[in-house]
């Protein structure tokens, strides 16, 4: 991958203005996958570290809502990218390219994952008939199931998630490509809602996440049917309202610089706060970390809005990186886990108490992270260009930017040398200033 500097022109006079990177944001995106990392990885046994383990409690026991993170960051993400494209009128050929846009970036790493993990799974059936995968519903095996799939339907038509994929974690990425399919219609919604002053947006976005945090905090149930569904549609609504309203903000000559100069604080505080309802919702005799989710849009909302502060820091090059692989992590993190998890029940030297345990368990989050940079340097980033190229072959207008995805992704700005408008959609996020890199096209 290259980049050039922002004040380059663009190679073609006539191609779309090419879209800065939001490196904060793409920064929490590996925040996100560790925190799902941890939440799987608690289950390993792990005698000789029950302190360690105990001190992280508070961080493993709440790893579930790294999907919710992920979620709020792509309603974010593919909204600042496509509204302007996509919001004023329906056009089918402007879909088309979303949707093929969002095929390329997702289904290529995932597709290798789930073959190889399903073939995986059918070695260990013909082992095992009763137990094969580390779900509490054996998935189905089945020509049918693997058209589902291959497809990113198979969570579509259940009310629960355990069991609908072979690589349980993917159930999320099944639920964001639903995402994807009613963008569409969602953009022509965002596109009237874009007006409404930035505080509206803002209060909608949290609106939209008290409900489910709510019931969490009544009841301590995390899951319920149709609950993948309710998770998805109000973080990825909440991410696109909190869009909205970052471009209000960036859009008035004084509502702009006061939001910048606010931004590293508010963020700060943000973080604070999300590491103390954490610890407080461990200490409760059920689950109540679902209330930390209604932190998640002020947060990235506050960090698209400066370059400052937690934003410096998720800004690095090394963080940065890690939030480009992150969505690689995420597919492989629970086949390296329940690969683990099988030879451990045949292999003394590795099972719970045996001499290499101790030393193996705490590395299994980093051979995730380094597979998970494999598949993306060698399948996910060179598959995706190939079909971008394939889509340009057959005449779909080429697309900018580098885009977000779920479990995702989750990188772009708007276009930074586009005017201020009088509707208040200027372009928004920390990336406008001269030192932000463009993002190669995709």
């Amino acid at each position: 991958m290259t980049a050039v500097s922002d004040t380059a022109p663009p190679a073609d006079p006539k191609a779309p203005a090419r879209i800065p990177e939001v490196r904060s944001i793409t920064g929490l995106r590996i925040v996100a996958a560790v925190w799902v990392l941890l939440f799987h990885w608690k289950f390993t046994p792990l005698p000789d570290w029950e302190r360690v383990r105990a001190f992280l409690t508070p961080v493993t026991d709440s790893g579930h809502l790294g999907v919710d993170l992920f979620y709020v960051i792509s309603g974010f993400v593919i909204t600042l990218t496509y509204v302007e494209k996509m919001g004023r009128r329906p056009r089918l050929g402007g879909w088309l390219r979303f949707w093929w846009a969002r095929i390329c970036r997702v289904w290529p790493a995932y597709a290798v994952v789930v073959v190889l993990f399903g073939t995986w799974l059918l070695w260990r059936r013909s082992v095992d008939p009763a137990f094969y995968a580390y779900q509490g519903v054996q998935p189905d095996l089945g020509w049918r199931s693997w058209v589902e799939q291959l497809l990113l339907v198979q969570l579509w038509h259940r009310p629960d998630f355990d069991g609908a994929s072979f690589v349980g974690a993917t159930w999320s990425v099944s639920a964001e490509m639903a995402a994807y399919v009613a963008f569409p219609v969602l953009a022509l919604v965002l596109w009237r809602l874009k007006r409404l002053p930035w505080w509206v947006l803002v209060a909608g976005a949290v609106a939209l996440m008290v409900p489910a945090a709510w019931r969490s905090y009544e009841t301590g149930v995390i899951y319920w049917d149709y609950s993948w569904l309710e998770r998805i549609s109000t973080c990825f609504g909440a991410g696109a309202l909190v869009c909205l309203a970052v471009r209000r903000l960036q859009a008035g000559p004084v509502s702009g610089p006061r939001a910048a100069l606010w931004a590293p604080r508010v963020a700060w505080v943000l973080v604070l706060e999300a590491v103390l309802v954490v610890g407080w919702a461990a200490g409760r005799p059920y689950d109540r970390f679902a209330t930390v989710s209604v932190l998640f849009p002020l947060l990235i909302g506050a960090l698209a809005l400066t370059d400052r502060g937690p934003s410096a820091l998720l800004s690095r090059p090394s963080i940065v990186l890690g939030g480009r692989i992150s969505y690689s992590v995420y597919l492989v993190h629970v086949p390296v886990y329940e690969i683990f998890w099988t030879f451990q029940r045949t292999v003394p030297q590795i099972a719970p108490g045996g001499p290499w345990t101790s030393f193996l368990v705490p590395n299994l989050p980093v051979v995730a992270i380094g597979l998970g940079w494999v598949l993306w340097r060698f399948v996910e980033e060179p598959a995706r260009r190939r079909l971008r190229d394939l889509g340009r072959a057959r005449r779909l207008p080429r697309e900018s930017g580098r885009d977000g995805y779920a479990d995702a992704t989750m990188t772009h700005a708007a276009p930074e040398h586009s005017p201020a408008r009088g509707d208040g959609t200027a372009p928004a996020t920390s990336a406008t200033r001269t030192e932000r890199q463009r993002v190669t096209e995709q």
